[in-house]
């Protein structure tokens, strides 16, 4: 059966449906990675995105039940040029097109993918529509120029607060479109989790009385936001704290600095990312489509503690007084290396000499 894909600017790529039969509009992104696709269908920052991935053949490892980043996809479509309809990997359960039959995501394949890549690094980020071929292109462009993809956030975090116990430090890990990974990470740590919604207030997190707090991933625009903002200007300087991706964004606005949509982002599992302070560059994952602006720093208290080298981003920030820093990269992820992960030990250490040292220490560390 065929399937189309309509563009906002009018090119339309036609090829073959697999998975749901749904028709689905979304922003239309590419990641670079060669393996990862299951992580990626599950990650809840896809939410709202058509996902082209670069790599020509996917679906030769099957679905299994072990690496899923979030139980309800929130992704709106795939795009690969070959999809494997016989998967072989000891660990496979599922054929890729099994599973977005039964969750009804809609994919594309059998199109020119590296051209529409090229298309979106050229003109960025798109929005698009996967779609049957009855559709009317004229109609359907003029219906995604007017559509606006809004609340993402608040659609993929958790309605109400949970905890993952552990008997180790008490951290209250807030869900902007948490990665199961992060999860994961700090229960492997032994640390006793609370995961809250997005909109908890400081207030409500201090009554939790916790040793630590992590801001989670999540999609979308920053600041889209605001009730984040608010509750980390409440608690930094209180409780130590560490964020990823969304939440790296969230503490730069907290802070006064400010977030940018760049051109078509970060997605892959290959970017170098270099550490200013030691000269060591880790192999990171990404998946973000805002960067804090470098130059909206100075007038902060805040200082870079990481560079992406593809293109000079900002990838890291750390707070010159309060027990803080935030990261751009997925350091749960393990794009092959595992080069990033130590930051869960950082973020411990940090909760452990606040914790030694007192409030003093916490307030200036």
């Amino acid at each position: 059966m065929k399937r189309q894909l309509i563009l906002e600017d009018g090119t339309v790529f036609v090829g073959q449906a697999f998975g749901g039969e749904i028709d689905k509009s979304g922003e239309v992104v590419f990641n670079t990675g060669m393996t990862g696709y299951q992580e990626i269908l599950s990650d809840p920052s896809y939410c709202s995105q058509i996902v082209t991935l670069t790599y020509p053949l996917i679906g030769n490892y099957g679905i299994n039940r072990d690496d899923f980043e979030s139980i309800n996809p929130s992704i709106h479509g795939l795009i690969v040029k070959e999809i494997c309809d016989h998967p072989s990997n000891f660990r496979n359960e599922l054929a890729l097109d099994t599973y977005l039959k039964e969750r009804n995501i809609p994919g594309l394949s059998g199109i020119d993918t590296r051209k529409l890549t090229r298309l979106i690094r050229e003109h960025g980020a798109l929005k698009g529509r996967l779609c049957g071929m009855d559709a009317d292109v004229e109609d359907t462009v003029n219906q995604l120029k007017a559509t606006v993809f809004k609340d993402h956030v608040k659609r993929v975090s958790t309605k109400d607060p949970y905890p993952s116990p552990g008997r180790g430090y008490r951290v209250v890990l807030v869900d902007f479109g948490m990665k199961h990974g992060i999860l994961r990470e700090l229960n492997n740590r032994g640390c006793d989790v609370i995961v809250v919604p997005y909109n908890t207030t400081a207030e409500e997190i201090l009554r939790l009385n916790p040793d630590g707090i992590m801001l989670s991933n999540g999609p979308g625009d920053p600041k889209d936001v605001p009730e984040a903002i608010e509750m980390i200007q409440g608690v930094l300087g209180k409780i130590p704290l560490f964020g990823i991706c969304l939440g790296h964004q969230l503490f730069a606005l907290a802070c006064g600095a400010n977030t940018v949509k760049l051109k078509f982002g970060h997605r892959g599992s290959n970017h170098p990312v270099k550490h200013l302070e030691t000269g060591k560059v880790a192999i990171t994952a990404q998946n973000h489509g805002y960067t804090v602006e470098e130059s909206s720093i100075v007038d902060t208290s805040l200082e870079i503690t990481h560079i992406a080298l593809n293109d000079g981003t900002v990838e890291g920030l750390r707070h010159k007084t309060m027990p803080a820093f935030t990261v751009q990269y997925h350091p749960e992820a393990s794009p092959g290396p595992e080069d990033a992960n130590g930051l869960f030990n950082q973020f411990l250490t940090m909760i452990e000499n606040c914790q030694k040292e007192g409030e003093v220490l916490c307030q200036n560390a």
